[in-house]
């Protein structure tokens, strides 16, 4: 089930009437692709604001009714309030079900705590990437990819090649050639940093001065 947008059409554009937008819980978006003229367009924060936390509202195809009219649209670009939970602007890319889309989709991790490397060989796992670029029809878009390290031992690898991915789905890097088949997550074995404490070296004893030597000269001759 996709993800529903209300949306309005904007007719005042320019950086006044996107501050005045902002200060009655609204803000500014554009829609374009498909040969179709851009739209712009004013969405309400409080629709969009509880959506932000979910990772598959970046990814998925999305109902935007625009005044009531439906565009089947994915969100190209979001500009974040730097410290609000709050849309400044976004960019939607109008989607043709029929056509294959470039998108990306995020990686779940899962199994490193039971696999035989991170339990008996004192291994640990370094994420190369957490997200991958895939080709699909919109209707296949993954929400995420998961990925299973509970069989890793140190020294494993796994690659593009090896993700299990739904069907319909394909790694874009994968159709560029067999050298595009670039490491996903790796286990070694964890480095132990020894810390050494470094001991100072004992200060020479002081040279007697010409006082002291006089005096011990003195005791001497009583």
């Amino acid at each position: 089930m996709s993800i529903e947008l209300n949306a309005t059409l904007r007719e005042d554009q320019g950086k006044g009437a996107s501050r005045r937008l902002r200060h009655t819980n609204q803000f500014p978006a554009v829609v374009y692709g498909s040969g179709k003229e851009p739209v712009s367009i004013t969405l309400l924060q409080k629709d969009v604001k509880h959506k932000l936390p979910d990772e598959s509202f970046y990814s998925q195809v999305l109902d935007l009714k625009i005044d009531g009219k439906s565009e089947n649209v994915l969100i190209r670009d979001i500009q974040h309030h730097p410290y609000k939970l709050e849309v400044m602007h976004m960019d939607f890319i109008r989607v043709d079900m029929n056509k294959v889309v470039h998108v990306y989709s995020q990686l779940h991790f899962s199994g490193e705590d039971v696999s035989p490397g991170a339990k008996t060989e004192d291994g640990v796992i370094n994420h190369v990437i957490t997200e991958v670029e895939v080709v699909c029809l919109p209707k296949d878009i993954p929400e995420f990819i998961a990925v299973d390290l509970s069989e890793m031992h140190v020294g494993d690898i796994i690659h593009l090649s090896d993700l299990k991915l739904p069907e319909g789905v394909e790694v874009l890097a994968l159709k560029l050639g067999e050298e595009h088949d670039t490491a996903v997550v790796g286990m070694h074995i964890r480095k132990v940093v020894e810390e050494v404490e470094d001991e100072a070296p004992e200060a020479p004893d002081a040279p007697a001065s010409e006082g002291d030597e006089a005096a011990e000269e003195g005791g001497d001759s009583e």
